[in-house]
């Protein structure tokens, strides 16, 4: 498994056992020199200096003129939130500028955000261990949450009052949620269980082992016919939904797979791995991957698509990396925190990404530039890495646009 704090959600209560967590896993210390020279997030990477030859000049497309041309502007992102415990998980509202912050003491604090303020408007104790996961589902009036205590629960995001329990809902912990349509959730604990629920019924409508290692993400589409199911074994698993049964399970990867994102009017599925590869999966073709993308050195512990071809990846060295695709082609640094990242989310409005880190902090990122860098991003132009070095994304705040390339493999 990766350097996930879900493996270690129950012995890292406070602050120094949280400290020496971070020590001995990561290898940082708060008086490190990499924490002195932390940067500001409103920061604007400089061009390295020295005079461009003809050739440079010439070599320069459209992308790297937009990316520059955004550069100049104001950075327009909420502030920082910083919490006393650490963060588990993040989930945005699907219609408003509300994020909910699941922490490892088992509560689930909501914020307002705008590009003033960040503002806390209602903290849930809701578990009464660590929580693993919290969604919000697709029309904001629930909140969904699970936690180490193998409890499943709903709560009414208005008025933070209780909708629905399942105690003892799983053998083992739950590990990972995701909300379905009309009531519907499915859960994967940390022995390869999956479960359907339905809000409206006591039980379960299934319950479908997969493995004997945690399942670390769970995807489907519109459709929602078949989940997909990545576990720590390095299989993928794929469910039917509708007959409850497992439809079709991968090849054996050499490490556990992360996370997932939908690309393509759903019909690209990427998944990535803690070795930092990348492998690109047609819809209904799981078995085995149609296209692998060595990524970066360091593991890759979630994702977020930004477009139907732009994707964002982080991971444990706590930089955003932004690809595009189709073509694979790296476009620089979104964002960076000084700790490992366990979670991004991306905004109802598609303007910002939003980020947790080891360090107890949700970062905003301002990603609207995205827009109009695709629109001119030519796909069947070669990768120049010498170019791109100087052209970092605009919300990143690297001061040396090296040090994106330096994660990579």
């Amino acid at each position: 498994m990766t350097n996930s704090f879900k493996e270690n959600d129950n012995n890292a209560t406070d602050d120094d056992s949280e400290s020496s967590y971070r020590s001995s896993q990561f290898g940082f210390s708060d008086n490190s020199d990499e924490a002195e020279n932390e940067m500001s997030e409103d920061e604007v990477l400089n061009e390295p200096s020295g005079s461009k030859t003809e050739e440079e000049d010439d070599e320069e497309d459209e992308v790297v003129k937009a990316i520059k041309a955004e550069k100049t502007k104001p950075r327009d992102h909420p502030p920082a939130i910083i919490c006393e415990d650490f963060i588990v998980d993040i989930s945005l509202h699907p219609a408003k500028n509300l994020i909910a912050i699941a922490n490892i003491v088992g509560d689930v604090l909501l914020y307002e955000y705008n590009n003033d303020e960040t503002k806390l408007v209602n903290s849930l104790e809701l578990h009464l261990k660590a929580c693993r996961d919290v969604e919000f589902d697709d029309e904001g009036t629930t909140l969904f949450s699970t936690a180490k205590d193998k409890v499943i629960m709903a709560t009414d995001v208005e008025t933070g009052k209780l909708k629905r329990c399942y105690e003892d809902a799983h053998e083992e912990p739950v590990y990972r949620l995701i909300t379905l349509d009309k009531d519907k959730i499915v859960t994967g604990d940390d022995g390869g269980t999956v479960k359907l629920w339905d809000m409206r019924k006591p039980e379960p409508v299934f319950s479908i082992n997969i493995g004997d290692e945690h399942v670390s993400d769970m995807i489907t589409n519109d459709a929602q016919k078949y989940l997909v199911c990545a576990a720590g074994d390095g299989i993928l698993t794929t469910i039917d939904l509708k007959g409850s049964k497992i439809y079709t399970t991968s090849e054996e990867y050499d490490a556990e797979l992360t996370c997932m994102g939908l690309f393509r009017s759903d019909t690209k599925l990427l998944v990535a791995a803690s070795t930092g590869k990348l492998y690109l999966f047609n819809w209904k073709e799981f078995g085995l991957h149609s296209d692998e993308y060595v990524g970066q050195k360091h593991a890759i512990q979630c994702m977020v698509p930004i477009t139907q071809n732009i994707v964002v990846t982080s991971g444990e060295d706590g930089i955003l990396r932004a690809a595009h695709m189709f073509p694979q082609r790296q476009l620089g640094v979104v964002g960076q925190h000084r700790l490992p990242v366990e979670r991004l989310d991306i905004s109802h409005d598609g303007q910002y990404i939003a980020s947790c880190s080891h360090d107890n902090d949700v970062k905003f990122w301002n990603i609207s530039y995205f827009e109009s860098i695709e629109s001119i991003i030519d796909v069947s132009q070669k990768h120049n890495k010498r170019k791109d070095l100087s052209n970092n994304l605009p919300s990143s705040s690297l001061k040396n646009a090296s040090d994106f390339f330096s994660g990579l493999v």
